[in-house]
């Protein structure tokens, strides 16, 4: 393959046809499967075959594509837990891989990109040793190993040439492929996830940004006993140069860690996405799990600082006050403070005790002292909230998301999705009454 073929297909025609082809390959499938069945083989294998073909397809257009493209499927990623395991099975692995593999460019392309960004004496006065295999894939750059002149062992991430221009085409075909989105992951609501992508992409693509935005979380977190940001070195409009950080990726945890490593890797992914909004007034809003190791010594290495909110106050101490109620079952108090916040917007007539009864599925684990959260917990949550049987299902329909909790909600429903998926048992209550501002502890019914 030549290095342009390596680079991110730039033709918004090329890159229309391969997303085009998802569904399309699905339909093609589907006649296949009806074929096979005409011809006496067992629905069951026939589905089996066309899910994992179909999953195969969805991993090497998406990965190919990189960018937006690539960007959708680890959104989807986080959120395979609340799947039904029927049709989710034949997408975990190949979704997974999405978080932290692609295609990779050439040796060749990627020095030429650092001659361009360090230097024509990079390799001799800045990176003295560097690793042309990347070490991992993203959605619009990959991330090599190397040695910075001072010794210490440092990870180059590298923006993929025409990265910009790629993401903005990706994202307007997918949204119009969306409506077939279904046919390859079903119950997906794909919208919101399309209209987060596209607010957040041009940050993610200015590497100057992310580099103020990393400082200042390893600033933050700087000798921190259960959280390492590593430290930028230099950045340029297409490479980022920060420190290594060893550990066990999330994503291995999530795939074969013992029921101890669920445990402690599920509490510091927790205690970060609760402690980092009101400590460096920043929430870091890339969840998936790619973004995270467990260091040797125990800590969660946080990586990629492309998304970030700015909450210069913390998080909205209406989340405390409105979680206090629903908790201690105030449904006047939650209605009203719903309404003030925007999620009611006005002249919406709904049921206080209907809102209590709705809600009910998603405050429940704070009930515990301790919570395990699991994909089984998690889909029948998600069931039941969805159940259009149920007369609170309309109470969901009235809830409006208010602009200024639009990423907040995203980043935790990703993180409750990953939590799922890495399936560990936590000390939730504690932890929510320690870093959740708002929160009325003594109003709290007593832990089960």
């Amino acid at each position: 393959m030549s290095e342009r073929e390596r680079e991110i297909p730039g033709s918004s025609i090329a890159r229309a046809a391969r997303l085009a082809g998802l569904p399309l390959g699905h339909a093609g499938r589907v006649a296949l499967g009806v074929g096979k069945r005409v011809g006496g083989r067992p629905a069951e294998a026939v589905a089996a075959e066309m899910q994992a073909r179909t999953a195969e397809q969805l991993f090497s257009v998406l990965g190919q594509l990189k960018g937006g493209a690539m960007k959708f499927g680890q959104a989807l990623s986080v959120m395979e837990a609340a799947m039904p395991e029927e049709v989710v099975a034949p997408y975990r692995a190949t979704l997974t891989r999405l978080q932290e593999s692609g295609p990779p460019m050439g040796a060749a392309r990627v020095h030429a990109i650092l001659a361009e960004e360090l230097g024509p004496r990079w390799a001799s006065t800045k990176l003295v040793e560097f690793d042309d295999v990347p070490a991992a894939s993203a959605s619009i750059g990959q991330v090599h190993r190397a040695v910075w002149r001072d010794g210490r062992e440092v990870a180059v991430k590298i923006q993929y040439p025409g990265a910009g221009k790629a993401l903005l085409s990706d994202l307007n075909q997918i949204s119009r492929v969306a409506r077939v989105a279904g046919s390859w992951v079903p119950g997906v609501d794909i919208k919101p996830i399309m209209d987060e992508l596209r607010a957040r992409m041009r940050e993610e693509l200015d590497y100057s940004l992310e580099a103020r935005h990393q400082r200042h979380f390893a600033r933050a977190f700087r000798d921190d006993e259960d959280v390492l940001v590593p430290d930028v070195l230099v950045e340029s409009p297409q490479v980022l140069v920060t420190e290594w950080v060893e550990g066990t990726p999330l994503a291995r945890v999530i795939a074969d860690g013992s029921p101890q490593e669920r445990d402690e890797a599920a509490s510091l992914y927790l205690e970060f996405h609760l402690r980092a909004p009101n400590r460096a007034r920043l929430l870091h809003a890339d969840p998936h799990p790619g973004n995270f190791r467990v260091t040797p010594d125990g800590r969660l290495g946080v990586l990629d600082f492309g998304a970030v909110n700015r909450l210069p106050d913390g998080l909205p101490p209406a989340m405390g006050r409105l979680l206090t109620a629903a908790l201690a079952g105030d449904a006047d108090t939650l209605e009203q403070g719903l309404r003030t916040e925007g999620f009611i917007r006005s002249g919406i007539d709904i049921d206080p005790e209907g809102l209590l009864e709705y809600l009910a599925p998603l405050v429940e684990p704070v009930l515990h002292e301790e919570f395990t959260f699991s994909r089984g917990w998690l889909r029948a949550a998600a069931a039941q909230i969805q159940d259009p049987r149920r007369p609170q299902f309309l109470v969901g329909l009235k809830l409006n998301l208010p602009p200024e909790y639009l990423l907040i909600h995203r980043v935790w429903l990703g993180g409750i999705g990953v939590l799922s998926q890495v399936g560990g048992t936590v000390p939730l209550r504690e932890m929510v009454c320690a870093y959740l501002p708002g929160i009325d502890e003594p109003r709290l019914p007593p832990a089960r």
